[in-house]
């Protein structure tokens, strides 16, 4: 009878909740000579990654100005590291007339595939959507990966979008950019599926007072659907992550986030992990 009167006492207590940690940083090792992470092999740049993703138990990781040549060596540093199933999906950019938008090669030489984009996912079974987003057409292409894990009904999706400099999105307002924004926020959405979107999304938050205002009114529509990870209570804003400047984001759920934290001490890219806890 004690037995029967404690499973019905659990079955009323509510189902401890399950919490998922993301990490997004633009590792600026293709082509910026700037950069200490700059023509990086494959081992040297899996392990920075796995470990700032590992610190704070990352499920989750979106990767920007990656390189596809080096997306096995981190899948498989991680299992090792972890113990665990991990799956990442890749893209790599092209130019206007197709071919790939090269990283430069590592400092033996050895070639390391082209830029791209990644998200990197433990543990759970995930299927792998690229969705190609509007780009210029006089410079690279650009597009999201979305991540979904059935098991958990979570839908994850990276992109690393246009910059509006001279060479990139260049007409007035970055119109691209504009229109990549709009369709991230289409194509993030899944029925029965909660949302977590992150990367390098170029732009300013709306109240923070700085970039483009053009900028600024693009992603203010992600706000009104998404909690931002580092947004400063009813402000639109958030902590810096390149140069003095807040241009990545991770955003889930409103009400789900939990933590957020920016690695403001590593200095190997010129832009800073930032990481989220999220209810699930």
């Amino acid at each position: 009878m004690v037995g029967h009167v404690l499973l019905l006492l659990a079955s009323m207590l509510p189902a401890p909740q399950a919490h998922l940690s993301a990490m997004t940083w633009n590792v600026c090792t293709g082509t910026n000579s700037d950069c200490r992470l700059y023509r990086a092999g494959a081992v040297e740049l899996a392990e920075h990654i796995g470990k700032q993703a590992l610190a704070r138990r990352a499920g989750v990781i979106f990767l920007q100005e990656f390189c596809t040549g080096a997306t096995g060596t981190l899948e498989l540093w991680l299992e090792r590291r972890t113990g665990r199933r991990w799956t990442i999906g890749s893209w790599g950019l092209t130019g206007q007339d197709g071919t790939p938008y090269a990283c430069h090669p590592d400092l033996l030489g050895r070639p390391r595939g082209a830029q791209s984009i990644a998200v990197a996912v433990a543990g759970d079974a995930v299927a792998f959507e690229i969705h190609p987003l509007p780009a210029p057409p006089w410079y690279v292409k650009r597009a999201a990966i979305c991540a979904d894990l059935p098991a958990r009904k979570v839908r994850a999706c990276g992109t690393h979008l246009s910059s509006g400099s001279d060479y990139d999105d260049r007409q007035p307002g970055a119109p691209y950019r504009t229109k990549q924004l709009e369709r991230l926020l289409e194509i993030s959405a899944k029925p029965g599926y909660r949302s977590v979107v992150g990367g390098d999304l170029n732009v300013s938050p709306p109240d923070s007072g700085y970039g483009s205002a053009a900028g600024r009114r693009a992603v203010a529509p992600f706000y009104r659907v998404y909690q931002e990870c580092d947004q400063r209570g009813g402000r639109r804003t958030g902590g810096w992550t390149r140069q003095g400047k807040k241009l990545d984001y991770l955003f889930a759920p409103k009400g789900s986030v939990r933590r957020c934290h920016v690695e403001r001490g590593v200095t190997l890219s010129d832009h800073k992990p930032a990481h989220i806890e999220v209810t699930l």
